[in-house]
């Protein structure tokens, strides 16, 4: 019994992952307001908790979760008049906004969560919000790991949530299709959102695994979305590049036992050459035509990497320009870093170090484990053990994945070993 019990929980749990998101879309496009739809997601969630281990899971899970979740709404909407009064305006508003009937909306996009990825990109709100809403309540990412997403505190982070959820209500922004003349100046907040869901997939903030499959793949899903809706945007083609390219070095990223294995050690006939494939394909079409956006760069970089036989063999002259490159679109601590990695490949570990010490004072840096994680292993290979131990215990303090902590603590013995 304790075996099915285990095996039912896990499917509750696997469930959960995949609907949560596209029933919290489902029910702020039925209602239009963001608390109510994930109050009532929440119950809904808890209903199956009490039922589904006894009962089994729904054959229609994400059916169940919507019944009963639209009936706690319609119980809520009937006992609070005021909220209900307030929805009905909102309502009106909205369809008084709309040029086209719902059900054209609906059939120029296929997905009610793209839908709710435009409204919390709306220009409205403040451009910091708009990831950080879209990971909480769209890709189901919890304000903690949201703030490890964004290098915040968590609670900075929770103030950020509260004050975009604030702002949509009472800027009263329709949970609308924006209409064609939109697109294009709500894109970049779209795409940033879909990337930040896929770098949690693929380097997960915390717990016990280096990657989250699952919300790396949702990504995935929402960018080939994104690229049937809008064919003609470069960059929609170059994140989706840049995702396939970096994905399909999923397999090979840990090992039977979920421990990490660096680019260097990775076994490359792992890797998924159908994806990287499609992913160099991509980026031919981000790159050509006019100046390139941050997308289609990352994304060549990223083919650069998955066309080398191995590291060594790598063309880093070409990565560290195609950083430059993205310096120049994207100047953040974060691209400098990355190209401060590239340089030491190019040009040795010193030229990567000194690059990385003009960077020592940059506050975005200061509590991500990448940072001094860079350092210890530029240190390392110089022979400077003692200060690449002192490196590697402040990665420690920063690290999120059990198997980033792992591999950081080998590491850590090997230096102080020799």
């Amino acid at each position: 019994m304790q075996g099915e019990g285990a095996t039912v929980g896990s499917s509750v749990e696997a469930v959960f992952r995949e609907e949560r998101g596209r029933l919290l879309a489902s029910l702020v496009r039925r209602f239009g307001d963001l608390d109510l739809a994930e109050e009532v997601t929440s119950e809904a969630i808890e209903a199956a908790l009490t039922h589904w281990p006894t009962d089994g899971v729904p054959s229609r899970p994400g059916a169940w979760l919507l019944t009963t979740a639209r009936r706690r709404a319609v119980d809520r909407l009937r006992r609070d008049r005021v909220l209900a009064t307030r929805l009905a305006v909102l309502q009106a508003e909205a369809e008084r906004a709309d040029h086209a009937p719902p059900a054209d909306a609906d059939r120029d996009l296929p997905d009610d969560r793209l839908a709710l990825f435009f409204t919390c990109a709306h220009p409205a709100l403040a451009a910091q919000d708009r990831g950080a809403l879209t990971l909480r309540f769209l890709a189901g990412l919890t304000t903690t790991e949201v703030a490890r997403a964004f290098l915040v505190p968590p609670a900075t982070m929770a103030q950020r949530l509260v004050r975009a959820k604030r702002k949509i209500r009472d800027a009263r922004i329709p949970f609308r299709v924006p209409g064609p003349d939109e697109l294009p100046g709500r894109l970049p907040s779209v795409l940033q959102a879909v990337y930040s869901v896929f770098t949690e997939g693929y380097a997960a903030s915390s717990g016990p695994d280096l990657q989250r499959i699952d919300l790396a793949e949702e990504a995935i899903r929402l960018g080939r979305i994104l690229r049937r809706l809008l064919p003609a945007e470069r960059e929609v083609a170059g994140l989706l590049g840049l995702m396939l390219l970096v994905h399909a070095r999923r397999d090979a990223r840990t090992g039977p036992d979920g421990a990490m294995i660096l680019l260097d050690d990775q076994d490359r006939g792992r890797w998924d050459r159908q994806m990287i494939e499609e992913g160099r394909s991509l980026v031919v079409v981000a790159l050509t035509g006019r100046a390139p956006g941050p997308y289609g760069v990352q994304a060549a970089i990223a083919a650069l990497h998955d066309e080398a036989a191995d590291v060594a063999s790598t063309d880093w002259p070409q990565v560290v320009a195609l950083y430059d490159v993205l310096l120049g679109l994207v100047p953040s601590p974060i691209v400098a870093l990355n190209r401060a990695a590239a340089v030491a490949m190019r040009d040795g570990p010193a030229a990567g170090l000194a690059l990385l010490d003009e960077l020592a004072d940059e506050p975005r840096l200061r509590g991500h484990h990448p940072y001094p994680a860079a350092r210890a292993d530029l240190l390392r290979r110089l022979g400077r053990y003692d200060e690449a131990a002192a490196a590697y215990r402040s990665a420690l303090t920063l690290v999120g994945t059990e198997p980033e902590r792992a591999y950081l603590l080998s590491q850590l013995r090997a230096v102080t070993t020799e």
